[in-house]
């Protein structure tokens, strides 16, 4: 008598428009996950396209393997971001190439992780997964159609837009978890009611590769730019339409007459554009800005300010939480935020010391947190120690890899973590 083959081992297929080599944020945070889970013996795919963030003419490879990782690229239009139009033909035929690949490839106990981008693929991956028997887990980076409709840029008809919300609705109900990046945005998923027992905060993460984080003067960025002996208020990654940058450019426009205080402004984005023009249009030479670094030299360039601040519209808490904190935090500077008193970052870094909150439009405020931060190194430096401790304790990679571990529930066999204050990527 012949024993049956064993059972196919039960996949993890995660799916994002983008996936490594692309550098945009939600492709790093994806690739580091995956890398990670795949070297403690999880059978992890990705379901991506064929395209870069910032190069929709790219065609990558339709297959390959990368660290252990199957990655498979999916045909799409290639429009891009620039036109309305191009990018919801972008969209719909990810949807169409994703729904053919899920439903070709999910086994009964299987487990698919939607992300946020396209917005709404979780209904895509919620049909393929009720279909074949595999459970569906939500990665929410942003919460859509609500940041469409608060940017004022939501494409859809009011009916259709009711409809597109009930449906997102139910593939939060009918997940098997929804994972969201803070405090915020849990209670905004409870106010939709979703049941509790269904959502589960895992945050994002920095690596930070420099270890125990230095002094701006040590920065090799900022000796090449001439800031040596300048108080630098630093900004790094994407300014987009979610970030407020008016209260900082009035509170730069104060403090022109002082030539020590340089704004370096690190990114792209659209609100990077405007903020470049405006600057430009108003004559100031208190900035500099730098297009995004690449990300081995990351933790250098974060280093090169005294300060970094970082922005969110208001309206925007519980929809967002602006990643780009994590960094600031590991490269151990104090951090001004700009937006709701009792949003997410202002709730972190307050208790925390690691940081000010200023309401957005309050320029004069900020002007004096700018002052007095830079007239008190005793103070930075205490902010930035109090903020690397911030980031040991919640937002180094180990520690959202053993979270995820604990979701998804161990393979046969795990690789032990290493530890969270090594340093290494997970």
């Amino acid at each position: 008598m012949t024993s049956a083959p064993p059972a196919p081992r039960s996949k993890v297929i995660f799916v994002n428009r983008y996936f490594s080599p692309d550098q945009s944020a939600t492709s790093q945070m994806l690739s580091d996950l995956a890398f990670g889970l795949a070297k403690r013996g999880f059978s992890i795919h990705v379901l991506c396209s064929r395209q870069r963030y910032d190069q929709p003419l790219a065609n990558l490879t339709a297959f390959e393997i990368i660290n252990a990782v199957t990655v498979h690229r999916v045909w799409t239009t290639r429009f891009g971001r620039d036109r309305l139009v191009g990018r919801a033909l972008d969209y719909l035929s990810f949807y169409v190439s994703s729904a053919w690949f899920l439903l070709k490839m999910l086994n009964r106990g299987d487990t698919v992780v939607a992300k946020t981008d396209p917005p709404l693929i979780s209904i895509v991956a919620m049909v393929a997964a009720k279909a074949k028997g595999a459970r569906l887990i939500n990665w929410l980076q942003d919460i859509f159609p609500e940041v469409a409709t608060h940017l004022g840029n939501n494409p859809l008809p009011r009916s259709v837009d009711a409809v597109v919300r009930r449906l997102r609705d139910s593939t939060l109900r009918g997940a098997d978890m929804n994972i969201v990046l803070g405090g915020r945005m849990r209670e905004f998923l409870e106010w939709l009611r979703i049941p509790a027992a269904k959502i589960r905060v895992v945050e994002n993460w920095a690596d930070n590769d420099g270890g125990i984080p230095g002094g701006a003067a040590g920065a090799a960025l900022r000796a090449q730019l001439g800031l040596a002996g300048k108080f630098v208020v630093g900004y790094s990654g994407n300014l987009g339409r979610a970030h407020e940058f008016r209260t900082l450019l009035d509170a730069a426009a104060l403090l022109g007459a002082d030539k020590d205080i340089t704004f370096l402004m690190i990114g792209g984005g659209v609100g990077m554009t405007a903020l470049k023009q405006s600057v430009e249009q108003r004559g100031m030479c208190n900035f500099q800005f730098l297009p995004y670094q690449p990300r081995t030299t990351l933790s250098d360039s974060l280093a090169a300010a005294d300060v970094h601040w970082v922005s969110l519209l208001p309206a925007l808490e519980g929809l967002i939480v602006p990643s780009k904190l994590f960094g600031i935090l590991a490269a151990g500077r104090p951090v001004i935020f700009i937006g709701d008193p009792d949003g997410e970052v202002a709730r972190l870094i307050g208790p925390a010391k690691a940081g000010v909150t200023v309401a957005a439009g309050d320029a004069q405020g900020l002007v004096r947190q700018i002052a007095e931060l830079k007239s008190d190194p005793g103070r930075r430096e205490s902010m930035g120690q109090s903020g690397y401790r911030l980031y040991l304790d919640k937002f180094t990679p180990q520690r959202a890899l053993a979270r995820w571990i604990d979701i998804l529930g161990p393979p046969a066999s795990v690789v032990p973590l290493e530890s969270p204050s090594s340093g290494t990527s997970i």
